[in-house]
């Protein structure tokens, strides 16, 4: 039996009414089957992957390459978000003021 290959380019609809548009293949991570979604590069954004169950999708939509590249545009979608970031850097900066306190 031959097994096709899923390499597409599509928009993803996920519960909790989010969207990622990109390039998607199957991939198995710690044994369980994920779908990666390659995210292009758009204004301001650099390019990411993330891995998705399946139980947070609720739809794959194929697109050509154009129509997922100008969604990924629309929606901006971040790798990380940048309050997470801020807070990870809050907690260092407070541990260094710390140290130089004991000093």
């Amino acid at each position: 039996m031959n097994e096709e290959k899923f390499d597409l380019w599509c928009i993803v609809e996920l519960f909790g009414y989010n969207r990622i548009a990109g390039r998607c293949t199957e991939q198995n991570v710690a044994g369980a089957n994920m779908l990666r979604v390659d995210v292009p590069a758009v204004s301001g954004q650099p390019a990411f992957t993330r891995f998705l169950s399946s139980g947070a999708i609720y739809a794959i939509n194929p697109v050509t390459e154009e129509v997922a590249r100008t969604i990924a545009e629309n929606i901006q979608l971040s790798p990380v978000n940048i309050w997470e970031v801020r807070c990870i850097a809050d907690d260092k900066l407070k541990a260094l003021m710390e140290t130089d306190d004991e000093d």
